[in-house]
């Protein structure tokens, strides 16, 4: 990744985000293995993807009809987890790189979409995620995004496994 005189390449690198353990265990691993100094001219792009309202029932479980409050309210939660995982996201790239240009986005969608298009919009350089080691049967029905990505994205993508708690067995 140099261009001309073996000057580094200035590298877009997007990181997908969420809540998960696992998915700031990847970008702690990115800061450490993919950034490789301060003065570095790399871009991280922190993608958080809002998914899909879920499909409420006009009714709750008590006969009562869901207000236009309650799905502003769920709104305003979703939004607001986003904001607080970007920022933390955000707050990690800086604590280890001072000088790191990092971009936070907050898109809506289905992460699996979201993450692939945002990816070849920017022509980011490499993505970066996290696996959450489903297991066959979770992965079956409820897709994988980290495989998806690896499907459908041009440029490389970089899964990060979390190392599992050592039982103490060895």
């Amino acid at each position: 990744m140099a261009d001309e005189v073996g000057a580094p390449k200035d590298r877009k690198i997007l990181v997908a985000v969420d809540e998960s353990e696992e998915s700031m265990y990847a970008l702690s691993w990115c800061l450490d293995n993919v950034l490789f100094c301060s003065n570095s001219k790399d871009t991280l792009i922190l993608l958080y993807a809002i998914p899909p309202r879920a499909v409420y029932p006009t009714f709750d479980n008590t006969g009562h009809v869901f207000s236009s409050d309650f799905l502003a309210m769920m709104l305003k939660y979703n939004n607001d987890v986003a904001s607080f995982v970007t920022e933390k996201a955000k707050r990690m790239c800086k604590e280890q790189f001072q000088d790191v240009k990092v971009e936070t986005r907050i898109e809506h969608g289905d992460p699996r979409d979201v993450i692939c298009e945002v990816a070849e919009k920017l022509h980011v350089d490499v993505v970066v995620m996290g696996s959450h080691g489903h297991g066959l049967i979770k992965r079956a029905f409820l897709g994988s995004v980290s495989n998806h990505c690896v499907q459908n994205v041009t440029c490389p993508v970089l899964i990060v496994k979390k190392p599992k708690p050592d039982s103490g067995s060895k």
